[in-house]
């Protein structure tokens, strides 16, 4: 049997149409009423048109820090999200791998020789993970 469900965002907006908050809530999620969220990525694919649409947001309290780290999680996302579709591990990988580059750069992660001194730990060896959560899957 088939069923609708429902996914709705609010966005308040201040007096030059900045967002100061966002609200989500899913007609299927676990908990009821709006939930809060300091930034979102919404991406459509439409298969005719071969092109994306996006709506990109963000509360104007967020912090450089918090975007950076919501960018890190959201590329590793995508990476697991691409393998679950595509079941190419390669390719995957090669996306988890440009997240740890890029946490690197903003300072949250390196997966260099962390035996040196002054070199940061990776807060998740997400690329390791996603390889055992991949092997999972495919058994």
């Amino acid at each position: 049997m088939s069923r609708t469900a429902e996914i709705r965002l609010t966005i308040d907006l201040d007096e030059n149409n900045v967002p100061t908050e966002i609200f989500w809530e899913a007609s299927e999620a676990k908990t009821s009423g709006p939930i809060s969220c300091q930034s979102m990525m919404l991406s459509l694919w439409d298969a005719e048109q071969k092109s994306i649409a996006a709506i990109d947001l963000w509360s104007k309290d967020t912090t450089v820090d918090d975007m950076n780290l919501y960018f890190y999680q959201a590329i590793h996302k995508m990476a697991d999200t691409y393998y679950k579709a595509t079941r190419n591990q390669d390719v995957s990988k090669l996306i988890h791998e440009f997240g740890e580059g890029f946490g690197g750069k903003v300072g949250l992660a390196s997966n260099q020789d962390n035996t040196k001194p002054g070199r940061a730990k990776p807060i998740i060896d997400l690329i390791s993970l996603a390889e055992d959560n991949q092997s999972r899957s495919a058994k």
